[in-house]
């Protein structure tokens, strides 16, 4: 077990400049993601590009950036919070500009990688340096407002890709983030604490053997996990091959880490922390049940109902006003009910509002169905939360970016394997019934993922902050 020091920053910074400056850069890289989405249609006209080229725009992106996530402990123990942010943003905002300028679809896959490796870099990062710079009871309320973009990123994507699309041409999918980007890193440079590495810091050298097997496992699984939706599903070569492959080099890596200690780039001794554990099984299926909605959703307003991409993207802001909302109420629910609590009642709270998809149809009442996703995006705005926190409550200043790795893996792993299970039940359902029914279906199996999120939710910790984080540290270690 890891010695676990649990005592938080003695002189922590100012949070309002450092919340604003990761918020601002932050939301680049979630609202890149939902525009290229939406695009996707429009770069195969304009590049003269086949689907299943296109389709490395978004894969290419979505490996990079898992590839990246691993080593960002490491990064940040080795060359500093702030230089690794200003580095991360600074690479996504030049593999914008790439990305704009490409001039074939060849160009633009390895300039989309180079932004997928900038963001896999920041989606950890701004939540680790988030939680070192702040006491524990306040934990809950900055995680919420540091996962702002998350929330926004639903909202203001799809409709500025619907924009640019209509009046502007693709180029600009790419270019909106750079100004957004460029101000986001004028406000890091300004406002993040210069935390220059220690001499002595204890893991100097790269652990170069982890990084060979952890970083093609998690590629590994991640796409084979992509190639669910054809015909075949878990069946095919091509997802049976890198999906085992990468979870033998996974076991692998679990077995090199754990002999490794805290020299390890990942160190998943951290697992043996009850609450370290418990939050990562529940993001895992959290993760799957978030992503599995994104997935249908616009699916079912675009193929089943007829609606235009963007007026499927008018439809979908409910959700994402819902979580913005639930954004300013969280902190307090947790302070009063407990994590415990508001992630259980969250998740159940989930699930009914995704039940009215589980029976509709190309004729169901858009009104109810507005409603129910205002009320799912509050549920889902409530749950990320408490669980996230969890992960921190009884680990040290120095365990903290290596939780934020373990977590934000388990996150992109239960993802795509929501994404893809909900693939495969739509696609299988929808050619031997009717495609209302292979909706319908896909959407209880939504519900049955966000149902073990209740469940595992009830083994989270009900209290919010460490009680006596010396206490649990000797706990834990024992």
């Amino acid at each position: 077990m890891p010695h676990i020091q649990t005592r938080p920053s003695t002189s922590p910074q100012p949070l309002g400049g450092l919340m604003a400056a990761l918020i601002v850069g932050g939301i680049t890289a979630i609202i890149d993601t939902t525009i290229v989405a939406i695009g996707l249609h429009t770069l195969i006209v304009q590049l003269h590009a086949s689907v299943s080229t296109i389709q490395w725009v978004s894969t290419g992106y979505l490996l990079a950036l898992a590839i990246a996530i691993p080593f960002v402990s490491w990064a940040q123990e080795k060359f500093g919070g702030k230089r690794l942010w200003l580095f991360a943003l600074g690479l996504f905002v030049l593999g914008s500009a790439a990305c704009a300028g490409a001039w074939n679809v060849d160009a633009l896959i390895v300039f989309r990688v180079l932004q997928g490796l900038g963001a896999g870099i920041m989606m950890p990062l701004m939540q680790t340096l988030v939680v070192q710079n702040i006491d524990r009871e306040h934990m809950t309320t900055a995680i919420a407002n540091v996962s702002l973009p998350a929330a926004l990123g639903p909202i203001l994507g799809p409709v500025l890709g619907g924009v640019v699309l209509n009046w502007l041409s693709w180029h600009w999918l790419f270019l909106i983030n750079v100004p957004i980007g460029v101000i986001g890193w004028i406000l890091a440079f300004k406002f993040i604490k210069d935390d220059h590495p220690s001499s002595h810091a204890s893991r100097e050298h790269l652990d170069v053997l982890g990084g060979f097997l952890l970083a093609p496992a998690l590629a590994g699984l991640l796409y084979g996990l992509s190639n669910v939706y054809a015909d075949g599903g878990f069946a095919r070569a091509d997802v049976l091959i890198p999906g085992v492959g990468g979870a033998v080099l996974l076991a692998y890596f679990v077995i090199w880490a754990i002999r490794r200690h805290d020299a390890a780039l990942v160190d998943v001794r951290l697992l043996a922390v009850r609450s370290v554990r418990i939050s990562s099984i529940a993001l895992t299926f959290a993760g799957a049940a978030l992503f599995a909605a994104n997935f249908l959703l616009p699916l079912y307003f675009q193929s089943l109902r007829g609606y235009s991409v963007l007026d499927a993207a008018f439809l979908l802001i409910p959700q994402g006003v819902g979580a913005f909302l639930a954004r300013f109420i969280v902190g307090r629910l947790v302070e009063r009910f407990g994590s415990r609590f508001v992630t259980v009642v969250g998740s159940l709270v989930m699930a009914a509002a995704t039940m009215p998809f589980a029976f509709a149809d190309a004729s169901s009442n858009l009104w109810i169905l507005g409603v129910a996703l205002f009320i799912r995006g509050v549920g889902q705005g409530v749950v990320l939360i408490p669980i996230m926190t969890v992960a921190y409550i009884d680990i040290g200043k120095k365990q903290m970016p290596h939780a934020s790795a373990i977590t934000r893996i388990a996150q992109q792993v239960g993802g795509s394997f929501g994404t893809a299970l909900v693939a495969v039940i739509l696609t299988s359902q929808a050619t031997q019934t009717h495609p209302a029914t292979g909706f319908q279906a896909a959407f209880w199996g939504t519900i049955a993922m966000t149902a073990v999120v209740a469940i595992a939710g009830t083994l989270l910790p009900q209290r919010s902050k460490a009680i006596n984080p010396p206490a649990a540290a000797q706990a834990q270690a024992a």
